[in-house]
């Protein structure tokens, strides 16, 4: 006997339903200038439910360097510059994550397609300097680096990845994590440096 089994919408087919609204706030969003729009995701940082998502996304989107389809910004998320963001499709970054974007030419973050982040996730883009000590470290030059985080990705909860890394392509990156170098394709990360613990079997991934 078969059972009935209601299944829930998920985040694209949601999208898909919303998608000319969105645009509508978008175009609406885009009139104001840079520095009120920024205020305003900041002002909607903890907006809960759906509405909170669409007001998110659609002033992200009229933010970002560049934003694609179907990007989720969940409750709680420190954003910081996200003028330097870009952002691919289908990108979820779940409550109290703390991410920089960098703020020079020689920051920013790129986050491609189908990259999950879990929350609680840290990624920095910025590092102090420590080499001249005849300055207290706290008044030492703070320098970006870039940080870019490859397609069909999964950030687990409370990980951190540092400035200058990149995180391949069908990565994991295992919860408290510390990334201090580039993840490789289509591996499994975890601990404190991050090492390799395990490579994907890709052939037989769904």
């Amino acid at each position: 006997m078969e059972e009935n089994v209601s299944k829930k919408p998920r985040g694209r087919e949601i999208f898909s339903k919303y998608k000319k609204i969105i645009s509508l706030f978008v175009a609406y969003y885009k009139l104001f200038p840079l520095k009120k729009r920024i205020k305003l995701f900041v002002k909607h940082r903890n907006s809960r439910g759906k509405i909170g998502l669409g007001i998110r996304y659609a002033l992200l989107k009229s933010i970002a360097k560049s934003c694609g389809d179907n990007v989720s910004v969940f409750e709680g998320v420190f954003l910081l510059n996200p003028q330097n963001l870009s952002v691919g499709n289908n990108v979820s970054i779940q409550p109290l994550c703390y991410i920089e974007c960098g703020n020079d030419e020689n920051g920013g973050l790129v986050i491609e397609d189908d990259v999950s982040i879990a929350h609680g996730v840290t990624v920095m883009t910025t590092t102090h300097t420590y080499e001249d000590e005849s300055l207290p470290i706290k008044d030492q030059p703070v320098v970006s680096k870039k940080v870019v985080i490859k397609n069909n990705v999964w950030i687990g909860a409370k990980a951190t990845i540092l400035a200058g890394n990149t995180v391949n392509s069908g990565s994991i990156v295992g919860a408290a994590a510390v990334v201090t170098k580039d993840v490789p394709e289509n591996s499994i990360v975890a601990g404190v440096p991050a090492k390799v613990i395990k490579t994907r079997n890709t052939e037989h991934s769904v």
